[in-house]
């Protein structure tokens, strides 16, 4: 039996509690400064900069924490991150952890938030850290030094003494540290006073270098005497005094001391060691069998496939669709999704076609094509995109859909906008009929069906802009007899349900809150927000123009002049009861349709979520838990796939 995910747990609890109790020395977790690098150029990619910082720091910690420091160099051309670690030499493992770690959470106000910071470096006393935009190992490491002193001095007689021998010791440290592989501690004593001192070269500063950048830190220290403390903070190295001795030194530990120490350090070793092959041995063996039960999944998958294709009239030599996209040429590509790429084709026939190829980097492709297949072939309806064809025994599956070619809602809402504004009369058309489509999936069709990725980038437009509801890799079959069932978290950021993402409860009132959504951004003319940094969620804007009857403030500012206020704040209204918090008070599809044309009461909206800290289930639940990132289709681990054919209800 392959470990469960408690007994995971269970031996990293062990692991912290041992070493919890083991940790005897102090990791100097104390902020001696943090310098956050401005630039005046603008940063066209702050968030793809600020996620492959994320990424840097994940990368540095097992660096730092295996050898003492790191560097990692992570992202693109346009937004690489440079980062380095590195704790102090007289540090344990287990201190070092504890610095970095603490570390690691208050270099986060030198990200990029505000325009021009784009650096930083933090010291503590324990350790340092610092990223930055450009490749800073190898530059001069003269030119960004400070110094830090403290604010008491010794008095009477002693304050002399404690100078002259200060300045001595941090002169002695700058010659020794470079000579002793970058790292150096002492002490000098004089009439009974007494200076400790330490100096450390980062590790990728060597030689000459490390002398020259020590000799610069022991000049600057120097106007820090008499006082009882000062510390040098390069970007090569690291030099600090005080009348207080803060390193750790076995030097002056009696015999039975260092007896003890070598006998705890034996222990120590012993358990990690005997953790570690524990770790890895339960991981090997859960993946192995994880891997063959994936296996024999995939096979039984693929026969399932195989059989439903080569029974039906759906599938297409895949010779065929290669030669109709001119072998997926680039100027046939429509466009890019999170399960694949969309070609243009034409067909033998002469009929033009979208292909979509599907991705093989999960396994989740064949989750994807069983649904397109299994789940939607059998449907028809004017408002949702038809199935025309498949492909599963080539070189990659292939899907062929009907084309659509005024593309997606998305490219019509855009920033970069494919063509003029949408009138007031088109984007009343597309709302109704995506909620007529809708309908037909939760009520209508052979089978009940709840999308689970409705968007703008899933809604396509006809010749005539009549709108058709695509993509349906993440449907999933809903049984007659229950009210919700319990799946793994897919979806799209900003249009999942709070109680799909909270507890994975999905109805169909999961796509009821996704439609909301959409009709806020069609009638607005704005994306929704609510999980983009330091943006505040266009259900917030809507609901606070509701409250004060302002509602038609939020209309497009295109259509100005062009739309009829009443039928404007009418649909924002039906928008706000689709996307209220509770999924109880959120009307059915079909009666969604009734009230857009005027034939049902429009009752009063409650709040929906994600307003308030304190107002919302959300509150008390940790996002980053799910590893979503936002505007982006999302799925997190488990089987999406339908497990049976379909039948008919």
């Amino acid at each position: 039996m392959p470990p469960s995910s408690s007994s995971y747990r269970y031996l990293l609890l062990l692991l912290c509690c041992t070493l919890a109790t083991v940790a005897l020395s102090d990791p100097r977790a104390t902020k001696a400064a943090l310098l956050c690098t401005n630039r005046t150029a603008p940063m066209p990619h702050r968030q793809l900069f600020i996620s492959n910082f994320l990424g840097a720091m994940d990368a540095l910690t097992p660096l730092v924490s295996g050898q003492g420091y790191g560097a990692v160099v992570n992202g693109t051309r346009n937004a690489t991150v440079y980062a380095f670690g590195e704790c102090f030499k007289d540090l344990s493992r287990s201190d070092c952890d504890v610095c970095l770690a603490q570390c690691k959470t208050q270099i986060l106000s030198c990200l990029p938030f505000q325009k021009g910071t784009r650096g930083g470096r933090l010291f503590f006393d324990g350790c340092y850290l610092r990223y930055d935009d450009y490749n800073f190992f190898n530059e001069s490491l003269t030119d960004q030094d400070t110094t830090v002193c403290g604010t008491s001095e010794l008095s009477g007689n002693s304050n002399n003494v404690y100078e002259d021998i200060a300045l001595k010791l941090v002169r002695n440290l700058s010659v020794l540290a470079p000579a002793n592989d970058g790292f150096f501690v002492g002490s000098v004593k004089k009439e009974n006073v007494t200076v400790y001192g330490l100096a450390q070269c980062w590790d990728f500063v060597k030689g000459r270098t490390c002398q020259n950048c020590l000799t610069d830190a022991a000049t600057n220290i120097g106007t820090c005497a008499p006082r009882e403390e000062g510390r040098a903070l390069n970007a090569g190295c690291y030099l600090r005094y005080s009348n207080q001795k803060f390193y750790n030194n076995s030097s002056s530990d009696t015999p039975a001391g260092k007896h003890g120490r070598r006998n705890l350090a034996i222990i120590l070793a012993a358990t990690f060691a005997a953790l570690a092959v524990l770790l890895v041995v339960a991981t090997v063996v859960f993946f192995v069998k994880k891997n063959v039960l994936e296996k024999r999944r995939e096979r039984r998958q693929f026969g399932v496939l195989l059989d439903t294709v080569n029974k039906s009239k759906l599938n297409m030599p895949y010779e065929m669709l290669e030669k109709a996209t001119n072998y997926f040429d680039d100027a046939n590509k429509l466009g890019q999704g999170g399960s694949g790429s969309v070609y243009k084709g034409i067909l033998p026939g002469g009929n033009t076609v979208a292909i979509k190829r599907l991705s093989f980097i999960t396994t989740q492709w064949a989750d994807h094509f069983f649904n397109e297949v299994n789940l939607i072939s059998g449907i028809h309806h004017r408002n949702l995109v038809k199935l025309l064809g498949c492909s599963i025994t080539g070189p990659e599956s292939l899907l062929v859909y009907e084309y659509v070619p005024n593309q997606s809602l998305h490219d019509h809402l855009s920033v970069r906008r494919i063509s003029q504004p949408l009138t007031w009369e088109v984007r009343c058309k597309i709302i109704l009929g995506v909620a007529e489509g809708i309908a037909y999936l939760h009520e209508d069709s052979p089978v009940r069906i709840i999308h689970r990725d409705i968007k703008l980038s899933n809604i396509m437009l006809d010749e005539d802009f009549t709108p058709k509801i695509a993509d349906f890799g993440l449907a999933r079959l809903f049984p007659e007899d229950k009210s919700h069932i319990s799946t793994a978290i897919a979806g799209t950021l900003g249009y999942m349900a709070p109680e799909y993402i909270v507890r994975g409860k999905l109805s169909e009132k999961a796509d009821v809150y996704s439609f909301g959504v959409l009709v806020i951004e069609i009638v607005s003319g704005k994306r929704n927000s609510s999980f983009v940094l330091n943006s505040s969620s266009i259900l917030q804007t809507v609901w606070s123009l509701y409250g004060s009857n302002r509602l038609s403030e939020i209309v497009d500012s295109t259509l100005v002049g062009n739309f009829p206020p009443d039928e404007a704040c009418v649909l924002l209204q039906i928008g706000l009861l689709c996307a209220q918090a509770s999924a109880e008070l959120r009307p059915s599809m079909s009666v969604v349709v009734k009230m857009i044309n005027g034939n049902h009461e429009i009752p009063p909206p409650t709040q929906p979520p994600f307003l308030h800290s304190g107002s919302s289930e959300l509150s008390k639940y940790s996002l980053h838990r799910y590893n979503f990132q936002p505007g982006s289709n999302t799925q997190s681990s488990g089987n999406s796939m339908t497990e049976s054919l379909i039948e008919p209800r």
